[in-house]
């Protein structure tokens, strides 16, 4: 029982499985406005595993081919896909096996969401390879991410509607936008070895330009939703919430780049959070 336990702490350190918290409330999001309130507890179930098998393929893919990118940078370097924890023979399992996963959900949720799944499963796959030709990888994790309501609204209603796209590229610029301050803590190794990022190409001072530019996008594009998809009061108040939470997170990072942690996992977490609980009030 001891030795599984580890096993499953291993894992857990590899994809992070609390990282779930970004994607999680804005595929909740988008089915709780595709449904008009409730949409039932079998869709609960299946979005969760949707999004967990997604994810934890998307991560564990990105762990597989970083082994060697990893076990240079010195805050990766006792990953387990580095220190020998977890095998590469493993990890490819794992990722497969959620790939697979990932596509029998989408077959019990409609045949949109089955047609849907290999071309999801190609975009979130993709960042891995981006990092290591194109600074635009940090967009592709966005894109990866910003899936999250449009497979939520295809899951309820089997179709993609014009508001959940405007909440999906909301999501997609939010989460770029934060990739970028989060990077800034590999800017000397990406450098070293070669790696495309925005910090190592553009420097520091740019890229969090580029953040707050891309952060503001966010806040218009979750504004348009909120009139697109003829929200109230508290929709709105989700959107100047998110706006002061975005504002606060570069505020941490332009005064100290040793909160970028803090910035990263802990305000993002609560946004999503925030948004989704606002939205339901909204609705109900």
């Amino acid at each position: 029982m001891e030795k599984l336990l580890k096993r499953i702490n291993d894992f857990n350190e590899l994809v992070m499985f609390k990282h779930s918290i970004f994607s999680l409330p804005f595929i909740f999001i988008a089915m709780v406005v595709a449904a008009n309130g409730w949409f039932g507890w079998k869709l609960l179930f299946l979005g969760v595993l949707a999004a967990l098998t997604a994810r934890n393929f998307a991560m564990g893919f990105n762990r597989y081919l970083d082994r060697d990118i990893d076990a240079l940078n010195p805050r990766t370097k006792n990953r387990p896909n580095v220190d020998g924890r977890i095998s590469p023979k493993a990890m490819l399992v794992f990722t497969l096996a959620n790939a697979l996963g990932f596509i029998v959900v989408a077959y019990f949720v409609n045949d949109l969401a089955l047609y849907l799944a290999l071309p999801i499963l190609l975009v979130v796959g993709s960042y891995s390879y981006f990092k290591r030709f194109s600074f635009l990888a940090h967009i592709i994790l966005g894109i990866s991410l910003g899936l999250a309501p449009i497979a939520g609204v295809v899951a309820v209603s089997e179709t993609i509607t014009l508001w959940s796209v405007l909440l999906s590229l909301g999501v997609m610029f939010w989460v770029a936008g934060f990739d970028l301050l989060y990077s800034l803590q590999d800017i000397d190794v990406d450098k070293k070895l070669g790696l495309h990022s925005v910090p190592s190409r553009f420097g520091a001072q740019k890229t969090m330009l580029f953040s707050k530019v891309l952060h503001l996008l966010t806040v218009i594009f979750w504004l348009l939703f909120i009139i697109m998809s003829n929200s109230g009061f508290f929709g709105y108040l989700a959107v100047v919430v998110s706006a002061v939470m975005l504002a606060y997170e570069h505020y941490l990072v332009n005064k100290d780049f040793r909160k970028i942690d803090k910035a990263f996992f802990i305000v993002n977490g609560y946004l999503g959070i925030l948004f989704f609980i606002l939205i339901v009030i909204d609705v109900l």
